[in-house]
């Protein structure tokens, strides 16, 4: 929806939809996986996500045949139905981010890592999406309508595809099979579904390879854990209240007027998603990724040097100088995240990895529920 907000700009220009679609959005997001993480281990993981990617799926339709229903006319009504979908994408991705997050941290970092840069690739997907079918029907009648029905026909297709590859493809992987067998050795509760799914079943009395019923081993409980890692949970805090208390809501709305014109906005945020992605396969390299906890606070700190630098950009420079703030902002935002998520789960058994992994995230989105809240800061000044 983010990738859309040139078409919702112009169909809702007085309701700030870069701004209220994010901010509604958050709130679900966070108060669901504060509930999910809260009870993670009673939970089913592979129920979790299949609901998360099923609803992200069903949303995508319901706004599709909701832009249809109207004709594509903007208005209250409209907007509103509009803003209930954005709740229901919080509800999707807190399932779905904080499950698979939690899922891939008790495998190998670099599964992790993928992920992460997945995500990064998928709104950079999105972005050349919305680029094309924006150049495609640009200059004829309706053209921006055009443009976001062929986005959102693709978009449902993807969702639709993620929903089959997770339910029927990645269970069966070797390597995902031995890794939740490993965890439910360690005492995991969570992946027995999943094993199930990939043909693994569980058998009674089965022990772990100390000898121990799965059910007694000792693990520490979310306060523990959450104590040793409270650190890297105000790491990703800080990061992406930093990083969405700019993207998009500033970058849309608050840059001023430049020789791009209407597509000023998408060009920043396909930037944005580009060296997001970039920033998150950085740390492939070993020596290029940072891992002292110290020297990440330190980064992260120093990161937020880039709100004076956007106002200034934006007030005095040219386009030039925003292009290259917005690059720097994805680029520090996908590297940093990955550092953190790769080596918080580091030392523990499974069960612990998907609590921290849980944990890590719920803090993730309160950072960016921090961030689309201190977004209408920039509007001071210049009424509502």
């Amino acid at each position: 929806m983010l990738t859309i907000e040139d078409y919702y700009v112009y169909l809702f220009p007085n309701y700030h939809p870069s701004r209220v679609l994010t901010l509604i959005y958050q709130p679900f997001a966070l108060g669901t996986l504060a509930i999910l993480a809260y009870n993670e281990a009673k939970i089913n993981t592979r129920r979790r996500n299949l609901f998360g990617y099923s609803l992200f799926f069903i949303s995508t339709f319901i706004v599709l045949v909701l832009d249809l229903a109207t004709s594509g006319k903007g208005g209250l009504g409209t907007f509103i139905g509009i803003c209930v979908i954005s709740g229901a994408f919080g509800v999707a991705d807190a399932h779905v981010q904080g499950g698979m997050v939690g899922d891939l941290s008790f495998m190998l970092p670099e599964f992790l890592q993928s992920f992460l840069a997945g995500l990064a690739a998928s709104g950079a997907l999105t972005s050349s999406l919305r680029l094309i079918t924006k150049a495609a029907f640009d200059s004829s009648k309706d053209g921006l309508r055009k443009g976001a029905i062929l986005f959102f026909t693709v978009s449902i297709l993807f969702e639709l595809l993620c929903v089959l590859l997770y339910a029927f493809v990645f269970p069966k992987l070797p390597i995902v099979k031995y890794y939740r067998a490993k965890a439910a050795s360690e005492g995991s509760k969570t992946v027995a579904s999943d094993l199930a799914a990939g043909g693994v079943y569980k058998q009674e009395g089965s022990e772990t390879k100390n000898g121990h019923d799965p059910q007694h081993v000792e693990q520490l409980n979310n306060k523990e854990l959450l104590l040793q890692n409270i650190d890297y949970a105000i790491d990703l805090f800080l990061i992406y209240a930093l990083t969405l208390s700019i993207f998009p809501g500033f970058l849309s709305e608050d840059t001023g007027s430049h020789s791009l014109g209407s597509w000023y906005a998408l060009v920043l945020i396909a930037i944005y998603n580009v060296w997001d992605l970039i920033g998150r396969c950085i740390p492939l390299f070993k020596c290029l990724k940072l891992e002292s906890r110290k020297g990440l606070m330190l980064v992260i700190l120093l990161r937020f040097l880039l709100v004076p630098a956007f106002y200034f950009a934006a007030k005095y420079g040219d386009q030039g100088w925003m292009i290259m703030l917005t690059s720097f902002l994805g680029l520090s935002n996908g590297h940093l995240t990955v550092c953190v998520l790769t080596s918080a789960p580091k030392g523990y058994k499974g069960p612990e990895q998907n609590a921290l992994g849980n944990l890590l995230v719920m803090f993730l989105l309160g950072g960016i529920f921090a961030g689309v809240t201190l977004d209408w800061l920039w509007l001071i000044g210049k009424g509502w």
